[in-house]
């Protein structure tokens, strides 16, 4: 699961795909568990939940680079695309709204269109939480 953001803005809504990772984490009792990661240039934290193992993962990188640590952790940990969700903003929803998305284009998003460009697929699933128009 990767937290798509610009890792030196946390706090803004264009970082909320680390925010709520952050929160994730809380959930799963491994918030204390992060630890940066120089292989894939994020911040990483091992989870499990209902039988699964999760990676957490906020790229230490640009919101228009974080396909880069995407793709380095996903061959680190050997996952395909499909097994990569990515949570991140949506301008078009309105703030607090979710929605999933599965595959498909990045619809103008950089940090998707990043995974996208970097992983080669458009198969990663997202999670789209709505920040609003300015």
């Amino acid at each position: 699961v990767a937290g798509l953001g610009n890792y030196g803005l946390r706090g803004t809504r264009h970082s909320v795909g680390m925010a709520v990772l952050d929160r994730l984490a809380r959930q799963l009792a491994v918030a204390e568990g992060w630890r940066a990661d120089r292989r894939c240039c994020a911040d990483v934290a091992l989870a499990a939940a209902r039988g699964l193992e999760l990676v957490l993962l906020k790229p230490r990188r640009f919101m228009n680079l974080n396909g880069l640590s995407v793709a380095s952790a996903a061959e680190i940990y050997n996952l395909r695309p499909e097994d990569i969700y990515l949570v991140h903003d949506d301008l078009d929803k309105a703030l607090g709204k979710v929605a999933i998305k599965l595959g498909g284009s990045a619809r103008g998003h950089n940090g998707v269109q990043s995974c996208i460009s970097a992983l080669n697929s458009n198969e990663m699933t997202r999670l789209r939480v709505g920040i609003g128009r300015p």
